[in-house]
């Protein structure tokens, strides 16, 4: 079980050049990658993205690549002749045609766009592959193994948290048993206080309790809840993600408990609900850092 949120970075060298990846994830509901390229290099975010999908399966991931030119010596420089040829043709062209005088340097040509660029020899994609490729698995290790600490320490959250729930849910199966006569002794109490006499026995009496006993049940609901519950701790044993799953087992462990807390109908059985629900909303935040 892993965190969504991690950082990890790696280096490899190449021929003199230096390849730098950066990469750090955050929470996100579904897998969303978000990769930064030198532009002699753009020709690989296919494979980056491939290579990250297959190891991180949820959240935002940011993934940086820098290139380090020092390494490689003064850079080359490229001129395309044929552009500044145009460049200095249409300068000629202008000046005729605006009759403005003045003289073309070769300076306001070697400043056009394009005319004078670094050369990108030896920089060929497909060949600095192996680099990068090198530097992101590196990176990639250390984020997965800054999420694995993350979501250790998580799962000893969760699982405490869990306990507090289970404690709360057998006070609740403890105080169960006596709700229908507690009902009944409270109902005897108060038809006496208002002057009516009634048999114990007396048909309307005992319907009437029964009718409670059978709308206040909530062993099922108790039963329901104890399987959520195994099934949630099973799952944060697992060596993979799990945190839509978990999302998914918390949100059936909230129904069941407002189920509960509508049908207990005593004041103590409410209480531990209440305090249920206080303990299922801190996992419910805690999961939603899980990939």
């Amino acid at each position: 079980m892993r965190s969504m949120t991690g950082y990890g970075r790696g280096e490899s060298d190449r021929a003199g050049a230096r390849i730098s990846v950066e990469i750090n994830s955050v929470n996100r509901r579904q897998s969303d990658i978000v990769i930064n390229l030198p532009r002699e290099l753009s020709a690989l975010e296919p494979r980056i993205r491939e290579a990250v999908a297959e190891r991180v399966s949820r959240g935002r991931t940011n993934v940086v690549v820098v290139l380090d030119r020092r390494a490689t010596g003064a850079p080359n420089l490229a001129l395309d002749s044929a552009l500044a040829r145009s460049y200095h043709e249409r300068m000629r062209a202008l000046q005729e045609q605006l009759r403005v005088a003045g003289e073309i340097t070769i300076g306001m040509i070697l400043q056009a766009p394009g005319v004078l660029r670094f050369s990108e020899d030896g920089l060929a994609p497909n060949e600095m592959w192996p680099t990068v490729q090198a530097a992101l698995k590196t990176a990639l290790d250390e984020l997965l193994a800054m999420r694995a600490r993350e979501g250790r320490h998580l799962a000893k959250d969760l699982i405490h948290r869990l306990k507090a729930v289970r404690h709360s849910l057998e006070e609740v199966r403890k105080l169960h048993p006596a709700v229908a006569e507690k009902y009944r002794a409270g109902l005897l109490e108060r038809l006496k206080n208002a002057g009516f006499e009634f048999l114990p026995n007396d048909d309307r009496l005992l319907k009437e309790i029964a009718l409670f006993a059978d709308r206040s049940d909530v062993s099922e609901e108790l039963t329901r809840l104890e399987s959520h519950l195994a099934q949630f701790a099973h799952h944060l044993r697992k060596d993979e993600p799990v945190g839509r799953t978990l999302e998914f087992i918390t949100q059936e462990i909230s129904r069941e408990l407002n189920t509960l807390g509508a049908k207990a109908g005593d004041a103590e059985i409410s209480r531990h609900v209440v305090a249920s629900k206080a303990e299922l909303e801190k996992i419910r935040e805690q999961v939603q850092n899980l990939e």
